[in-house]
């Protein structure tokens, strides 16, 4: 069985595989990309890599968001694709998250604002009890982040296309779902993948039915946000508009081009999709876990291209 990886560090990824499935030949792209193989372990591969492996029985998508795979016109048609589903980022995901939802709840974007103006004011505290969060998306990775708020004393409100039930979090689904939800969070957080159905799901309208004052945080996909109905909500820099503030991390086009105006937006804190780097160790349990079952023929949970996810 011969497995080709492809991502960065690659290296490492090769000698975590080969631990785990041994005698298996486990090669990088950077080795040798012609020479076909029977399972793919790869995150964003170049078109001429997926059309040289006229073999492969199955490839792992070695990351949650699987757009960029599914719409590379290279992919073979009529071969099972898994993705890594939480695979430890998880926690680092609910880490971010967290960061987020206390950078507004406990007023750190105001008192940043008052250090340059040298104010020294101390801010009325908000009870996490009073600072409810939105998470859109309930996969594993959603789910996981709305149980750690929850724990954590916030009152957590989900929202999924199909119902769902997630112990301490109050789930919506559905359009009407989401128009419930959206007007009672103080923080929006987007966790979705990237659809038909989901892009610009965070537009002029939704953005109007959160509560004045809302704030967003995005370590999803950055599909999901209209940036100039985001901007227009933000307001210009001298006063806040609807929305008090977003923290950023995936844009639909990376690296953000240096003329994006949010870079320089006074509201909006931009990090460089960081959020929930997929964990070698974990994740190539579970890469190794996926190919021995498609290898023996077992039943696993593969994507649904046509949904996206």
């Amino acid at each position: 069985m011969r497995v080709l990886v492809h991502i960065d560090e690659a290296d490492t990824w090769r000698e975590a595989l080969a631990q785990r499935l041994p005698g298996a030949e486990i090669v990088t792209s950077d080795d040798d990309s012609d020479t076909p193989a029977d399972y793919l372990a790869v995150w964003k591969p170049p078109e001429t890599l997926l059309r040289n492996q006229p073999r492969v029985k199955g490839i792992v998508n070695l990351g949650a968001g699987v757009d960029a795979l599914l719409n590379n016109p290279g992919l073979p048609r009529d071969v099972p694709i898994v993705k890594l589903r939480d695979a430890g980022m998880g926690p680092l995901m609910a880490d971010y998250v967290r960061y987020g939802v206390l950078h507004f709840q406990r007023d750190f974007d105001r008192y940043r604002a008052q250090q340059n103006g040298k104010q020294w004011r101390e801010r009325p505290l908000t009870d996490k009890a009073d600072w409810p969060v939105g998470i859109l998306g309930l996969g594993a990775i959603g789910a996981h982040v709305a149980s750690t708020l929850a724990d954590d004393g916030f009152p957590v409100h989900g929202w999924s296309r199909s119902p769902k039930t997630l112990d301490g979090v109050t789930c919506h689904h559905g359009d009407e779902g989401l128009t419930t939800l959206l007007g009672k969070v103080k923080t929006l957080v987007t966790l979705l993948p990237d659809t038909s159905s989901t892009r610009h799901i965070i537009n002029t309208d939704t953005l109007a039915q959160l509560p004045a004052g809302a704030s967003l945080v995005n370590p999803g996909r950055g599909t999901l946000i209209d940036e100039a109905a985001l901007l227009a909500a933000l307001g210009d820099g001298a006063e806040e508009g609807r929305l008090r503030g977003a923290l950023l991390d995936a844009f639909p086009e990376e690296p953000l081009p240096a003329d994006n105006p949010l870079w320089t937006h006074p509201r909006v804190l931009i990090t460089p999709h960081m959020a929930a780097p997929t964990p070698v160790r974990d994740a190539a349990d579970q890469v190794a876990a996926l190919i021995r079952a498609m290898e023996n023929g077992e039943s696993v949970e593969t994507i649904d291209p046509q949904a996206g996810y």
